[in-house]
C-alpha cells in the first residue's frame, strides 16, 4: 500500500466510488479527474481518494473537494475535467454542479441548486 507524502498539496478531492455514483458515471468520472490532474502536472498538488458512499445517491456522481469545502453534483467526465482544468489549476472557483459550499454558517445549499434537499440530521440529545 502506497504512503503518500502530501506535504505542498493544495487540495484533496474525495470522489464517491459507492454503488450509486458507480452506476451512474462515476468511475469515468473518476478517471477523467485524475487523467486531467496528470495531463496538467498537477500531482504534487492535488490529490484524490476514492471513497465509498458520501450520502448523497440522487445527486450521483458526487465529488468533494477541500480544503474548499465545496460538494459537486452529478459529475460526469467532462464537468470533472473542467473542474480541475477551469476550477481549481486556474485558481478560480468553479460554481457548476455546486450542492454545498462550506462558510461561516457550516455546509449551505447556494440557490437554486436543483438537487434533493435530502433528510435532515436529528439534533444532538442532552445527555
Amino acid at each position: 500500500m502506497t504512503t503518500w507524502n502530501l506535504q505542498g498539496t493544495k487540495h484533496h478531492i474525495f470522489i464517491c466510488n459507492g454503488s450509486s455514483c458507480m452506476r451512474k458515471g462515476g468511475e469515468e468520472a473518476t478517471q477523467a479527474i485524475r487523467n486531467e490532474i496528470t495531463n496538467l502536472d498537477l500531482e504534487s498538488f492535488i490529490h484524490t481518494t476514492r471513497t465509498r458512499c458520501n450520502g448523497r445517491c440522487k445527486d450521483a456522481p458526487v465529488v468533494i473537494v477541500y480544503p474548499e469545502g465545496t460538494w459537486y453534483k452529478e459529475v460526469t467526465p467532462e464537468v470533472g475535467s473542467n473542474l480541475i482544468r477551469n476550477g481549481l489549476a486556474a485558481g478560480n472557483g468553479f460554481s457548476t454542479n455546486v450542492i454545498y459550499q462550506y462558510g461561516q454558517d457550516g455546509f449551505v445549499a447556494p440557490e437554486r441548486t436543483g438537487c434533493v434537499t435530502g433528510i435532515s440530521k436529528t439534533s444532538k440529545r442532552s445527555v
